[in-house]
């Protein structure tokens, strides 16, 4: 006999069944993404960064608008339309570039 207070099981229908499964692995997959950004995100910012120079001496009468720090350089655009290249450690000009 069955018991009227329990409904019965029907079985699912197959689109139901591949519609939950898409949407389970859609949600696994989902998190596992969110995982990966978030662990990318660590390591690049948790990475060492260059070492800058606490001051810059620029030749006497110039006067920079914008620094740029590259591996073993400085590059410094002046006001008067020149880069000036620099060496990160004596801070001498290695070569001028005229903007034009």
């Amino acid at each position: 006999m069955t018991d009227p207070s329990k409904p019965e099981i029907q079985d699912e229908p197959p689109q139901l069944k591949f519609l939950r499964r898409l949407v389970t692995t859609l949600t696994v997959v989902m998190i596992g993404g969110l995982v990966l950004v978030v662990s990318l995100l660590v390591i690049r910012l948790s990475a060492d960064s260059p070492t800058l120079p606490s001051k810059i001496t620029l030749p006497v009468g110039t006067t920079a608008r914008a620094v740029t720090f590259g591996s073993g350089w400085i590059a410094v655009v002046t006001t008067d339309d020149q880069i000036l290249i620099l060496d990160p450690d004596s801070q001498a000009v290695r070569q001028t570039i005229d903007i034009e």
